[in-house]
């Protein structure tokens, strides 16, 4: 009987190791075929950029093809929901931006994914500022300057946002509450057409990314007043901080690299491992930087602990200023 036992004991440790090779095989082969990163919005934009010269320095290093895909509709959420779908093997990855996968998660009731169980963090690969633009009949030169002709303004200043719990949107709100001030929103389908009703003087104010921002704040056709980060733009050095006027203000856009749950721990280091190398790159974050971009990482333990930490932060905001979808 012991011996019986003993046998089937063995035959199931056996089984079990040998069903379990394949899967160490896989991460410690990985890659042996092309990597595909998703992208959530269309083709140029920041998320764009970044899988696009990060693929190609994997491509490089991983001696595979990289192939970016383009899958932008629903606020990123079709994007992250094929994502939450695919295999779990590391050869289908996505861009995240924070709208993906800490804004949309609580703004929306009933994604057919859950971020914090369906999906995993890689790495942050980035952080893209924003600036507090003004059109040139608002007759403001700072941010304390701003919150005085909203306060003796009968009429509401209005702010121009790439739509319902975009980055735009959820900076604004912040923006409101820490300051007490009336802002009405008009939200567009893009940063693009918003841009352009601001420049026209059809919306009085924007928080913009900086690279759709900069040409024009260069031209003279928009003026600065407020860096949405916590340290001053490299590329505009003389324009503060919002924080430096509003202490505890803080709303960049962010974007990581994900992918599905389950996906073996060895293929997500080798992942994480090439995207720091690639971020590391002095050409690389030149390139970014160029792009409006300022190249950062984390280990995927981090990435994962900010994914979870801003869905509760946006989750208050949301909450608070009655924030519903488009």
């Amino acid at each position: 009987m012991k011996y019986q036992r003993r046998s089937v004991l063995a035959f199931l440790c056996a089984a079990g190791a040998v069903a379990a090779l394949p899967r160490a095989a896989r991460a410690q082969d990985f890659p042996s075929r092309p990597i595909r990163i998703i992208v959530p919005l269309p083709p140029g934009g920041s998320n764009d950029v970044l899988a696009r010269i990060l693929g190609q320095k994997m491509s490089e290093s991983f001696g595979q093809p990289v192939l970016v895909e383009n899958k932008p509709g629903a606020a990123g959420n079709i994007a992250t929901d094929y994502l939450a779908k695919s295999e779990a093997d590391g050869y289908t990855i996505a861009v995240a931006p924070n709208q993906t996968v800490a804004v949309n998660p609580v703004l929306y009731a009933d994604l057919p994914f859950d971020v914090l169980t369906d999906i995993q963090g890689i790495t942050m690969l980035g952080r893209v500022p924003m600036v507090l633009v003004v059109s040139p009949k608002i007759p403001a030169a700072s941010v304390s300057e701003l919150i005085a002709l909203a306060g003796q303004r009968q009429q509401s200043l209005s702010y121009a946002s790439a739509g319902s719990g975009s980055p735009q949107h959820m900076a604004a709100e912040v923006f409101k509450s820490m300051t007490d001030i009336e802002l009405t929103h008009i939200p567009y389908k893009g940063t693009a057409p918003a841009l352009v009703d601001v420049l026209a003087g059809r919306v009085d104010i924007m928080f913009c990314p900086l690279n759709s921002a900069l040409p024009h704040i260069r031209d003279g056709k928009l003026r600065a007043l407020g860096a949405t980060g916590l340290t001053r733009i490299a590329l505009l050095p003389d324009v503060p901080t919002i924080a430096e006027t509003v202490p505890g203000f803080e709303s960049d856009i962010w974007i990581g690299m994900i992918a599905p749950a389950g996906t073996p721990a060895g293929v997500i280091q080798r992942l994480n491992a090439e995207l720091r190398r690639a971020l590391e790159l002095p050409e690389v974050r030149q390139t970014l930087a160029e792009q409006g971009i300022v190249a950062e990482s984390s280990t995927a333990a981090d990435f994962n602990k900010l994914i979870a930490s801003d869905q509760k932060r946006w989750a208050g905001v949301i909450e608070a200023a009655h924030i519903k979808p488009d």
